[in-house]
């Protein structure tokens, strides 16, 4: 899909084709769409199909007529009644007096751009738009990072209730999201760094606190993913040690009963065999049978008693 979007009376508005100050947003494009853009805006094929390979890292490239920053943002996806956090490769592209942004999937860092609800937006100061997407990308990652956090507290008290493998489960789901979202802030963190350094894009005095603002959020997200990756592993860790524990005290259990029931066994398996009652105690006796029934439970409680003395399942 392409939308076109410009600033008119202080409020952004959707138009049907391009003009000078424009925004282009292009969400999960069509290949006729892609070379529409291209041969508008005179942009190699590769350059408006770079943000659609998930598997482009955070980076920039530029030629005399065009610039282009290439960030990972953070997304959502319901899985299995689940949520996925991971990151998709989004592109932002300086064409003449327009920004074209691409991305394979609708990313709510744009909504706030697209339905006017962004704070001092105007499509036509490029340098600013950069910079406010590119905040916009960093606050999304913190505030994914802290739908992580309260998961994995409520995965942390299902986990004390019920004590599943499910639970373990969806730790290291969250685990493998923080992973995506590290890789994605360090690649971005890397572009940050290049904005700063080089005159890659114009630097206006009153912008220059919004790209500061982006590098702090930047950093923030990173160590908060970091914090959040040590706890969910340190999590995960003791899950398993305690779903480990519970399996060898239930084995331990197994083994007491199996050792307990050993002993009533061997006495009636011994009276089971084909003898005459001649060389069988109480075998001819008329309460023969009751009293073979006590002494084996006897014996099995003894069993039990000494087992628990000497702690042998302990």
């Amino acid at each position: 899909m392409i939308s076109y979007y410009v600033e008119k009376n202080n409020a952004i508005e959707a138009v049907d084709s391009p003009m000078p100050g424009c925004w282009v947003q292009l969400t999960a494009p069509k290949e006729d769409e892609l070379r529409d853009v291209a041969t508008e805006f005179a942009l190699p094929m590769e350059t408006v199909r770079a943000a659609l390979d998930l598997d482009e890292r955070s980076r920039t490239d530029w030629d005399d007529t065009w610039k282009m920053i290439l960030v990972n943002v953070p997304t959502r996806e319901e899985v299995s009644e689940n949520e996925l956090y991971t990151t998709i490769p989004m592109a932002i592209i300086l064409a003449g007096e327009c920004v074209i942004t691409v991305c394979s999937k609708d990313t709510h860092v744009l909504r706030g751009f697209a339905n006017g609800t962004e704070r001092d937006f105007h499509p036509a100061k490029q340098s600013r738009f950069v910079f406010q997407i590119l905040y916009a990308t960093a606050r999304r990652y913190l505030l994914y990072l802290r739908m992580v956090e309260r998961k994995s507290d409520l995965t942390e008290d299902e986990f004390a209730k019920k004590q599943r493998n499910r639970d373990l489960l969806d730790l290291m789901k969250l685990e493998k999201s923080l992973v995506y979202f590290t890789t994605g802030l360090r690649s971005n963190e890397a572009v940050l760094e290049k904005l700063v350094r080089s005159n890659f894009i114009k630097k206006y005095e009153e912008d220059s606190e919004l790209l500061e603002d982006v590098i702090v959020e930047n950093k923030q997200a990173i160590e908060m993913a970091k914090i959040n990756s040590e706890i969910i592993t340190s999590m995960s860790n003791t899950f398993a040690s305690v779903i480990s524990n519970n399996l060898n005290v239930a084995m331990k259990v197994l083994a007491m009963i199996t050792l307990v029931m050993a002993i009533p066994t061997m006495i009636f398996s011994a009276y089971g065999m084909n003898l005459s009652g001649a060389h069988m105690p109480l075998a001819t006796h008329p309460w023969g049978f009751p009293i073979i029934i006590g002494v084996s439970a006897l014996a099995a409680v003894a069993a039990i008693f000494v087992i628990l003395r000497i702690k042998l399942f302990k």
